[in-house]
C-alpha cells in the first residue's frame, strides 16, 4: 500500500513552511507521524511530493528514519511537468494545484494509494480504516474519502477552508468547497456566502484514496486548464474536483469512511502551540514513542 504526503505548499497563512516546522517532543514534523501510523498500519511504499528545491534535504530526512523494508520517493511539483504537447506562456509564481501534485507521482505508484497533506495530523484510527478500506474495496472503480466531522476541524484563529460532504448512505455525491467557514455560537458560519452549518456535518480533509486511474483524468483536465490564460495566470487544479467530475460522470463511486480519529492542523501559526500540546501528550500516554524512529535500525 502506498501512502503519497503532498508538501509542495508554500504556507502563505501560517508564514513559513510548516511541512518542516517541528512539532513533536524532539522536534518531529506533522508528516513524520502520519507516515508512523500509516506504517503500523502495513503501507509499504512512502511518496512525497514537494519543491524542487526541497528534494534532497527531504530524501537525507526520511531515509535513515525509515525501515530499510519501505520504499521511499521524493518528487518535485515542477511548473514544467506538462502534459505532452502542452505549454504555458508568462509567469506563473505557485504550484498548479494538489492534483498536479498528485499527477507527479505517476510514474512511481501502480496500485491504489491514500493522498494527505504533510501539514495536517490525521489520527492513527483513520489510517487503520483506510487501510482496511484499501485491502476490502478499493479499486478502479472504488475510491475513498476519509471524513471528519466539521466542528472537530475549525481554528479558533480564523476562517478555514473545508469541502462539506454531501451523502447518500455511506456513499458521497459531492464535495461543497466552503471557504471562510468560522464557529459562532452554536453554528459554523461560511462568511463568503452566508450559508450556515450544524458543525455536524462530514467533511474532507484531503485523505482520499485513489487507483492510478485518476492520473490520466488529471492529465486530461490539466490540458484543457491550461488552455485558459486566466488559469495560468493563478488558477490551480484541485484533486477534490478532479474526483468529483469522474463521479459525477459515473466512472466511480467514492466510499465515505468515518475517520474515528482526532484531526488538528495549523493553517494559521498560532495554531502551532496547541498541535505541540497535543502531540505532547498523546507521546506521554504511550500514543507514540520518543523519540519517534530507531535510527539505528
Amino acid at each position: 500500500m502506498t501512502l503519497l504526503l503532498m508538501a509542495a505548499g508554500r504556507g502563505s497563512r501560517y508564514g513559513k513552511l510548516k511541512q518542516f516546522d517541528g512539532f513533536g517532543p524532539k522536534e518531529e514534523f506533522l508528516m513524520e507521524f502520519s507516515i508512523y501510523d500509516a506504517l503500523e498500519n502495513g503501507f509499504e511504499h512512502i511518496v512525497v511530493i514537494t519543491q524542487k528545491d526541497n528534494v534532497n534535504y527531504l530524501k537525507d530526512y526520511l531515509s535513515p528514519r525509515l525501515p530499510g523494508d519501505i520504499k521511499l520517493d521524493v518528487i518535485p511539483q515542477e511548473l514544467s511537468d506538462l502534459p505532452e504537447g502542452s505549454s504555458y506562456s508568462g509567469e506563473r509564481p505557485k504550484p498548479w494545484g494538489t492534483a498536479h501534485a498528485v499527477w507527479s507521482a505517476r510514474n512511481v505508484i501502480n496500485n491504489s494509494f491514500a493522498v494527505i497533506n504533510a501539514d495536517d495530523y490525521y489520527g492513527k484510527q483513520a489510517f487503520e480504516n483506510a487501510a482496511r478500506f484499501i485491502r476490502d474495496g478499493a479499486g478502479k472503480d472504488n475510491y475513498g474519502l476519509v471524513a471528519y466531522t466539521l466542528n472537530d476541524t475549525l481554528s479558533p484563529f480564523g476562517t478555514v477552508s473545508r469541502g462539506v460532504c454531501k451523502t447518500k448512505g455511506h456513499m458521497l455525491e459531492s464535495v461543497e468547497e466552503r471557504t471562510k467557514l468560522q464557529q459562532e455560537g452554536a453554528v459554523v458560519k461560511d462568511h463568503e456566502s452566508g450559508k450556515e452549518f450544524t458543525g455536524e456535518e462530514m467533511v474532507s480533509m484531503n485523505f482520499w484514496i485513489c487507483h492510478p486511474s485518476i492520473f490520466s483524468h488529471i492529465e486530461s483536465d490539466f490540458r484543457e486548464f491550461l488552455k485558459d490564460e486566466k488559469n495560468i495566470q493563478g488558477g490551480e487544479v484541485y484533486l477534490p474536483f478532479v474526483i468529483q467530475e469522474m463521479l459525477q460522470a459515473g466512472e466511480i463511486s467514492v466510499e465515505v469512511i468515518p475517520s474515528q480519529s482526532q484531526w488538528f492542523g495549523v493553517t494559521y501559526s498560532e495554531d502551532k502551540e496547541s498541535a505541540v500540546s497535543l502531540l505532547q501528550e498523546m507521546t506521554a500516554t504511550g500514543g507514540y514513542r520518543s523519540p519517534l524512529w530507531n535510527m539505528e535500525q
